[in-house]
């Protein structure tokens, strides 16, 4: 009986156990919850995984997630566009978005430079960035990225690109704890962050 398996429940398993930070124990528990669903529920679900793989995509401008052509952010002209705070990943945006407190414009690099991981600056929307502020009307780039080895050098090397541009280049005061990510830092905390970001 231990042998015994479904194998339709068994990829279910295999795909839930794929998502980051679910054990076999938590993709089991979720397949067989996924199984007991209404049918119209089912589809629903599947329908949500394939409208948001077939909908969203970048914004054409700060590299966000967007179904449109461009981000909430970036449509919102009561936004502060002269203000950039660069971010590793889009969840770093909603961090910063619940905080109600930064009015300026974002960009998502979608990733960090991390030469053990195969990824350099090519891999990251760097040339985006640096486009945008060529275009002019940019004062101030906040480096947001989170604080660790991978964070740290980042900043550092998209602060050496920017500051001959004659452009204003801060660092985040991080209450945040080093090897810390912003999704999880509170409003607070992040608040006070953004509040006493410094020079770089």
């Amino acid at each position: 009986m231990a042998g015994y398996q479904v194998a339709p429940l068994s990829r279910l398993v295999e795909q839930f156990e794929r998502l980051p930070g679910i054990g076999r124990k938590t993709a089991q528990r979720l397949a067989y919850h996924v199984l007991q669903l209404p049918k119209k529920e089912a589809e629903n679900f599947a329908q949500a995984i394939l409208d948001a793989h077939e909908k969203i995509h970048y914004c054409s401008v700060c590299c966000n997630l967007t179904d449109q052509e461009l981000c909430s952010v970036c449509r919102n002209e009561a936004r502060e566009k002269g203000v950039i705070c660069v971010v590793e990943d889009p969840r770093d945006v909603a961090a910063f978005e619940r905080t109600h407190e930064y009015s300026g414009a974002y960009h998502v690099l979608h990733g960090v430079i991390s030469p053990l991981g195969g990824i350099g600056p090519d891999q990251l929307k760097i040339k985006e960035l640096l486009d945008r502020v060529n275009r002019g009307g940019v004062k101030e780039v906040i480096m947001a990225t989170n604080p660790t080895v991978e964070g740290e050098a980042t900043a550092m090397y998209l602060s050496r690109l920017l500051k001959p541009l004659g452009i204003k280049v801060t660092r985040l005061a991080y209450g945040i704890p080093v090897g810390g990510d912003l999704e999880y830092a509170d409003e607070v905390t992040l608040s006070r962050a953004l509040a006493g970001r410094q020079e770089f």
